[in-house]
């Protein structure tokens, strides 16, 4: 098991403070982007392999397939201090509430509340926080931090 690394005292960090609503909006834009990348990339490899045309029995497989790339991309990236293209443009780090890299398991627990997003819910639950956290940081016991690394 790994050492817990202090984020907050890093000199490389700004203290570990939270970032602000609209910088986490902006990274979630720009992440937005590079996921379209990787899903038109497996779509294409889902395509060419099963000759998969957009309707049909594979309809389901093909979701499914998509939720588990998406899934592997970010439970990846978010896991043991890695982060993904967007949170190093935009100085973000995720980290448990004990200051310590998540786990590939808390990572995916992040990726499946993380869903909630998508409905508005986790995001206006941000504006009323006390730690403006999103719904799916709340619930998994994570949290953003800026870093200057």
């Amino acid at each position: 098991m790994s050492q817990p690394i202090d984020y907050r005292s890093s000199p490389s960090t700004a203290v570990g403070d939270s970032p602000g609503l609209l910088r986490r909006l902006a990274c979630i834009v720009y992440e937005a982007l590079l996921i379209i990348a990787v899903v038109f990339i497996a779509t294409f490899l889902f395509s060419g392999l099963s000759h998969y045309q957009g309707t049909g029995p594979l309809r389901l497989a093909f979701q499914v397939y998509l939720i588990i790339i998406m899934g592997g991309y970010f439970t990846w990236f978010w896991s043991r201090g890695r982060r993904t293209l967007a949170m190093k443009t935009w100085q973000l780090r995720i980290i448990e509430k004990n200051g310590t890299p998540l786990t590939p398991k808390k990572a995916f627990l992040r990726y499946c509340l993380a869903w909630l997003c998508v409905t508005g819910i986790g995001l206006l639950w941000a504006v009323i926080d006390r730690e403006g956290l999103f719904l799916h940081d709340r619930l998994a016991g994570t949290r953003l931090i800026i870093t200057k690394d």
